[in-house]
């Protein structure tokens, strides 16, 4: 009696392996279409307070940002880990500001009605973090700008002034 001789199993999936990896669809180069994906971007720095003083963390933002949601994020508050690690805010709650413009340096922030006016910390929550936004944004169209000027107006007339030149260190923002 002849015995026939089956083939391995390992033999069978190299075979499967290899038929399935010719396909005979022909390769392609690079097909360039459309603007580069926006995915996660370099991320921002909120300030926050913790300890009595400014602490920046860093946030991702996925898709397009911008100073507005840099200032909608930190208007949010810590998120959950923050809170527990002691961090704090002196803004009220809001969804974030009513007009932000820049012109070159400059960066204006209008407050929406009923905002009281802000305590001097709360002034440098929104000052630093609308500053690093700016000098985020400023970086990704390669201007080289090294500090920001931020003016914030609220209802009423009142008005403050600051600058990123007076902003926490964001080295190790994490």
């Amino acid at each position: 009696m002849s015995r026939t001789r089956r083939p391995s199993r390992t033999a069978l999936l190299f075979t499967t392996a290899f038929l399935l990896s010719s396909c005979g669809i022909p390769e392609t180069g690079v097909v360039e279409v459309g603007e580069p994906a926006t995915g996660i971007r370099p991320g921002y720095v909120l300030y926050f307070v913790g300890e009595g003083t400014l602490l920046g963390v860093r946030r991702h933002v996925f898709g397009p940002g911008g100073i507005e949601t840099a200032v909608a994020m930190l208007f949010q508050g810590p998120e959950v880990q923050e809170r527990r690690e002691g961090m704090t805010t002196e803004l009220p709650p809001m969804r974030g500001a009513r007009a932000v413009r820049t012109d070159g340096g400059r960066l204006s922030i209008e407050l929406p009605d009923r905002t009281a006016p802000l305590t001097g910390t709360a002034l440098a929550q929104l000052i630093c973090t609308a500053a690093d936004a700016r000098l985020v944004e400023t970086q990704d169209v390669g201007a080289a700008s090294t500090h920001v000027t931020v003016t914030v107006t609220g209802p009423g007339g009142w008005r403050a002034e600051g600058s990123s030149a007076t902003c926490p260190s964001t080295t190790g923002a994490g």
